[in-house]
Parts: C-alpha cells; sequence; structure tokens
C-alpha cells in the first residue's frame, strides 16, 4: 500500500510541473507594425489584447500613454499618431504585460483587473495573490522634464519642415532638429528653448 504522503507529494509535484509548462507556454504574439502615411499601425492589435486577456480599449489607453502620442482602434488594428519602429512597439505592449498582466508573486499570467474603491488591483486566478497596478508616467510627460538648455536625449523624427528639418512634438513643445528624417531615431543635445520651441543639435 502506497505511502498517503508520498501521494501528496507526487500530486504537489505534478501540479509544479503543470504551472512551469503553462508559463513557458505565454509567448505574447509579435506585434505586426508597418506606417501608413504619417501614422503607424498594430495590424493584429485585437489579436494581442484577446491573448493576454484585456479589453482593447484598456490596452489602447495604455499604448496611448506610453507612447506619449493619441491614437484609435478600426476594427481588428490600432492606428497611432506619428512615427513609432516595431522595437518601441514591442516595448510599450512589453511594459503594459509587467504591469497589467504577470502577477509579480508566482508570475503567471492568469490574472485580472479588478477595482477596490479607487484603486485598481490586479488579482491572480493561480495563486490568490493581488497588487496595486502601477501606473506609469507617460513618455511625454518624462520627456518634458527634460527639456532643458544642455539636455540630451533620444527622439524619433515626426514630420519635416518647410525649412527641410526633422520636427518632434513632445507635448506642448515642438523640437527641431537638422538633418533628420521621419521615422528616424536621434541623439540631441538641446541648445535653445525659446517659449515651445525648442532647438537642437545631433550628438
Amino acid at each position: 500500500m502506497a505511502d498517503p504522503y508520498e501521494e501528496l507529494l507526487k500530486k504537489a509535484y505534478a501540479n509544479i510541473t503543470e504551472i512551469g509548462d503553462n508559463s513557458e507556454r505565454f509567448h505574447i504574439p509579435d506585434a505586426k507594425v508597418y506606417l501608413e502615411g504619417k501614422t503607424t499601425v498594430i495590424e493584429n492589435f485585437t489579436d494581442i489584447a484577446s491573448y493576454i486577456r484585456r479589453e482593447p480599449d484598456q490596452l489602447m489607453k495604455a499604448l496611448v500613454g506610453e507612447l506619449g502620442t493619441a491614437g484609435k482602434i478600426e476594427g481588428t488594428r490600432a492606428v497611432f499618431n506619428g512615427k513609432f519602429d516595431e522595437t518601441m512597439i514591442t516595448s510599450a505592449i512589453k511594459k503594459y504585460v509587467e504591469d497589467y498582466v504577470i502577477c509579480s508573486e508566482c508570475g503567471r499570467p492568469d490574472t485580472r483587473l479588478v477595482k477596490d474603491g479607487r484603486v485598481l488591483l490586479l488579482r491572480c486566478d493561480a495563486c490568490g495573490g493581488h497588487r496595486p497596478v502601477r501606473k506609469r508616467r507617460a513618455r511625454t510627460e518624462e520627456a518634458t522634464n527634460q527639456l532643458e538648455e544642455g539636455s540630451e536625449m533620444d527622439v524619433t523624427i515626426g514630420s519635416i519642415s518647410r525649412r527641410g528639418d526633422g520636427v518632434v512634438k513632445i507635448g506642448k513643445y515642438i523640437m527641431y532638429v537638422s538633418k533628420a528624417k521621419p521615422g528616424q531615431t536621434v541623439k540631441v543635445r538641446i541648445t535653445r528653448v525659446s517659449g515651445s520651441i525648442v532647438f537642437t543639435e545631433r550628438v
């Protein structure tokens, strides 16, 4: 007759193995990103939202804040104002998953968002853990705090001015970058700030 204690150990080990296997199978679909005029499109946006089990509107709101731009959902795709490369989009989605999906206790994605008064909580169905959702500051807010003469930063060119300079919009500010093309990410040093106009030089 089998030892009841050994049977319990076997069941516990089986459960632990199953959890590990499920965790390893959690791979976010690669975002299918392309430029469309002056906008950036995630072609499989709703597929990504469905896979991580989050409402598309909630995911969209977080990505817009992280990218510091405006956007909208069109059918199964998401459209953002401005030009962002695949790396930037993937990074924004990864940050969302870290904050709004993955349990910080067991590392599993089997979670849901619940409201406790005014606090948004991430509750895990796998281990029962819960925590307040960490909200990140918008990228534009962080960047605006860096707009001081002499400071250096990486920026992505959104458009071209009539004079042929690259143009970057950061909050209420308009930054000009010489010899830059739309979609190009460059490092610049701020040489002068005049009202809402920011002048730079390439580093």
